[in-house]
């Protein structure tokens, strides 16, 4: 893909990348960058804190706790595009593989990495295991704010062989069934989104999810200054994206509610980005982000995609 910049990017995005499923593939994963990005200013803060600096967050600023440059992208972004190389360079999601990736994104010394990710790499390296021992407190939202690349390469598969891809990346950090459970959910919320379903349908799986485990319910109170605990980001995610109607605003609703806001802001803008689409995506945003970031987000898209199942029925569905 020939590109020159911002503009022509937008361009291609809106005219030229083929078919709804993948423009939306590609609007996925940047939103995914976007929402990390625009978190991460506010990550740690309450929404009193936001509220006194910024009134409401709404620009990509950077700074924060991480003293970030603007529109730089953080752990979940880095560990999504790790694990996206992995599956293209091994042909479909393969736990050695992604344990591998995950080790050497580590050794290059991140500007930020969870407790339970390193611990689980960490394992890996002195084991050779990429399935890490299940454990009751490793429900956090480390799985699932990497997990889309295991979306788009798996769309068209069936409930089952999803889910086991989602375990084979997943439990390389994180053997968790409640964290299981809602990285499917997101999982699946990205693919019917990509598939053209409506706020509605997304909301219905997330209804599935609170069916089979009411900690999961989001319409009891808002949920404000959220953990890393995958129940309260899902939460969160939730509701930002069903009491809204376009992009900018999920993700302004979202990471205005602080807490883990560059994970909570990279899963709304990742089921935003295949709801809504690319062009959906502020330019104010977008501009920021470095152009390395926008241009391997918008390539590994396309490449996870043609390996989908989905690609392999209908290969028309997914040309440009």
């Amino acid at each position: 893909m020939p590109v020159s910049g911002l503009r022509t990017e937008l361009l291609f995005l809106a005219e030229g990348s083929g078919d709804r499923i993948k423009r939306r593939a590609i609007g996925a994963y940047l939103g995914l960058a976007v929402g990390d990005a625009l978190g991460a200013t506010v990550e740690f803060l309450t929404p009193s804190e936001i509220r006194a600096a910024y009134r409401v967050h709404r620009d990509m600023a950077g700074g924060g706790w991480l003293k970030l440059r603007r529109g730089q992208i953080t752990d979940d972004t880095q560990m999504a595009l790790a694990l996206g190389r992995s599956i293209l360079a091994a042909g479909g999601v393969d736990a050695h593989a992604a344990a591998e990736a995950f080790s050497d994104w580590m050794r290059r010394k991140p500007i930020d990495i969870g407790n339970t990710v390193r611990r689980g790499i960490a394992a890996y390296r002195r084991t050779g295991n990429p399935e890490s021992l299940p454990s009751e407190f490793d429900a956090g939202n480390g799985a699932c704010m990497r997990c889309l690349p295991v979306a788009l390469a798996t769309i068209g598969s069936d409930i089952a062989q999803i889910d086991a891809a989602n375990q084979a990346q997943a439990h390389v950090t994180h053997n968790n069934p409640t964290s299981d459970a809602g990285t499917l959910c997101v999982l699946r919320m990205v693919q019917t989104a990509m598939l053209g379903g409506d706020r509605a349908a997304l909301a219905a799986i997330a209804d599935e999810l609170v069916a089979q485990d009411p900690v999961f319910d989001y319409t009891r109170k808002r949920s404000e200054n959220p953990s890393g605990f995958i129940v309260d980001t899902l939460r969160t995610v939730f509701q930002a994206l069903f009491a809204t109607d376009s992009f900018e605003t999920a993700l302004i609703d979202c990471v205005n509610r602080g807490g883990d806001a560059d994970t909570t802001g990279a899963i709304t803008g990742m089921i935003a980005g295949a709801l809504y689409g690319p062009t959906d995506i502020p330019t104010r945003w977008m501009r920021h982000l470095e152009r390395d970031i926008r241009l391997e987000c918008i390539e590994q898209a396309q490449g996870l995609v043609r390996l989908a199942p989905l690609c392999a029925v209908a290969p028309d569905t997914v040309r440009g």
